[in-house]
């Protein structure tokens, strides 16, 4: 369990086991314990000493989160489920909510920002030429032209590059292991060529850092020089300095690009590239989806008419039995 979590309120023995459980069978609860924790500190705001969960609680604790989003509620409301309906199998009985209804949609007039090919090549080439413009060893940017290179040729996420372990990196091998996902189910992700000399030129100056341990299997791939991990803020504030200094401009008010953005170009550009040697669309679908780490072929759709819309020439070299995907605008 993180060492920043610890609960204290009359639920936590619950809730410890709850977790203990979950982890036992492989689920991902890295989520859940942040949710347990709002939970357990509630609990402990108000001085409740009765472990059961009930209806006038969970009326209680609602009306605190009067700022949480629909899709934000619907996830803390399974929690506050699956805690009850555990206590209640260990004789506890306790109120069972259910799940406020929340259709998942995309934000009107939202669209990822899909980089064109030179763009990214411009963002890779001037993230090679930083330079610290002051000394001192808690910069990230050390790690910046890697992680890029990395989430440009895999399609990773930030959070789960900046989670690979030393022992994840299976250069040998030709892939790495990724553990930490968003949903949970790990998978591999193949090293080509080019990114593994890339990643062994990182690890040849990170391994001459005076710090210890930093080739230890458990320890974290990427690291700043002075030892510690890399946050998704300090990478992102590098990768947006680039982004304009290559004339991208920045759209502001959550309209990216954002660094999540290098994930979905990666994604068209690796359709257009096998629709291009003709491959046909649904066998490329697949190979996408597989690599994203996308648990259905729908999540992987909204790449088709992203490509589409970039590359209008290539519904020409679709098959008829493909043509149907692609919208008429």
């Amino acid at each position: 369990m993180n060492s920043n979590i610890e609960y204290k309120s009359v639920l936590a023995p619950f809730i410890k086991e709850f977790i203990a459980l979950k982890e036992t069978i492989g689920i991902n609860t890295r989520g859940n314990k942040w949710i347990l924790l709002e939970i357990d500190r509630f609990i402990l705001a108000n001085n409740i000493m009765e472990p059961i969960i009930t209806r006038e609680l969970i009326g209680q604790w609602r009306k605190t989160r009067e700022n949480d989003s629909d899709g934000t509620l619907q996830g803390k409301y399974s929690v506050w489920s699956q805690l009850s309906r555990f206590m209640c199998r260990h004789g506890y009985e306790c109120y069972v909510p259910k799940q406020p209804r929340y259709r998942r949609s995309i934000r009107p007039g939202y669209a990822p920002y899909i980089f064109t090919r030179q763009q990214m090549a411009a963002i890779l080439d001037r993230s090679a030429e930083l330079k610290l413009d002051k000394r001192g060893n808690s910069y990230v940017m050390f790690c910046v032209p890697a992680i890029l290179r990395l989430l440009y040729s895999t399609g990773l996420r930030i959070s789960e590059a900046l989670s690979i372990r030393n022992s994840d990196v299976r250069m040998d091998k030709g892939y790495i292991d990724i553990r930490k996902t968003k949903n949970g189910c790990e998978r591999i992700v193949p090293v080509n060529k080019e990114l593994e000399s890339v990643l062994q030129q990182y690890l040849f100056y990170r391994d001459k850092m005076p710090i210890k341990n930093t080739f230890k299997p458990d320890n974290l791939f990427f690291i700043r020089p002075d030892g510690t991990h890399c946050t998704y803020q300090a990478i992102y504030r590098w990768f947006r300095r680039i982004f304009q200094q290559c004339g991208i401009a920045y759209s502001g008010n959550r309209q990216g690009p954002r660094i999540h953005d290098i994930r979905h170009t990666m994604a068209v550009h690796a359709l257009e590239q096998m629709t291009r040697k003709g491959i046909d669309l649904y066998a490329s679908m697949p190979i996408i989806a597989t690599c994203l780490g996308h648990k259905t072929i729908s999540a992987t759709e909204q790449y088709v008419r992203l490509t589409y819309e970039m590359y209008p020439e290539l519904a020409e070299q679709c098959s008829a039995i493909t043509a149907f995907v692609y919208p008429r605008l």
